[in-house]
């Protein structure tokens, strides 16, 4: 450490201790640092801007003096648990240290602004929804699903109205003649009678036969 450098960290740590207690009765004390700044590998110009920040915020800064810094880091309630970041003139620096309360830290930064020039910028706001792609292909049918269930029996129709009776049709041709039929005054017609005579007149007999018996 430089004398310079010592004496400027003995003030800086003097000033805090000549601070009346009550003054931090509300607020945390702030953390000190102090060291060299390099920038792309050389010496700091006077008036570059040296920046602390915690998770991403920034929470202090100074300026660099032939060729240091010094910077407090502080808030109402402090950082404890924190890890401060270091930048310089807007490019980050490879140092980091983590937040102390009432703690006094030499820590030399060095940063580099890269090939392009400037320092790592902010990181943009997030870009517009892209256009919707094109519709893919069709898939491939599914499988064939079982067989539902059979569905319950119709109601009963309505009986249709019975149909007009048909009309009578008409009359059919006259029937061919029959043949004639045998005369009954002929020759058989004698021997029936005689026939028929004597019939009777045998069942007469046996009736009166029978009798007399």
């Amino acid at each position: 450490m430089t004398k310079t450098r010592f004496l400027t960290l003995v003030m800086a740590l003097a000033l805090l201790l000549a601070i009346p207690t009550a003054a931090f009765a509300q607020n945390a004390r702030p953390h000190v640092f102090i060291g060299s700044v390099t920038l792309d590998g050389a010496t700091a110009a006077d008036g570059a801007a040296v920046t602390a920040s915690v998770e991403g915020e920034q929470v202090a800064s100074t300026t660099v003096v032939d060729g240091e810094y010094l910077l407090l880091v502080e808030s109402a309630t402090g950082y404890a648990g924190s890890t401060i970041t270091f930048k310089v003139s807007g490019a980050s620096a490879s140092e980091t240290a983590d937040w102390e309360e009432g703690g006094a830290t030499e820590l030399d930064l060095t940063a580099s602004t890269g090939q392009g020039g400037g320092g790592t910028g902010e990181t943009g706001s997030t870009g517009a929804d892209g256009a919707d792609g094109a519709d893919g292909a069709d898939g491939a049918d599914g499988a064939k699903g079982d067989t539902g269930a059979a569905g319950a029996a119709g109601a009963k129709g309505d009986t249709g109205v019975a149909g007009a009776a048909g009309s009578t049709g008409p009359a059919g041709p006259p029937g061919a003649a029959g043949a004639d039929g045998i005369d009954g005054g002929g020759t058989l017609g004698i021997i029936a009678l005689i026939i028929a005579a004597v019939a009777l007149l045998a069942a007469g007999g046996s009736y009166m036969m029978g009798r007399r018996a």
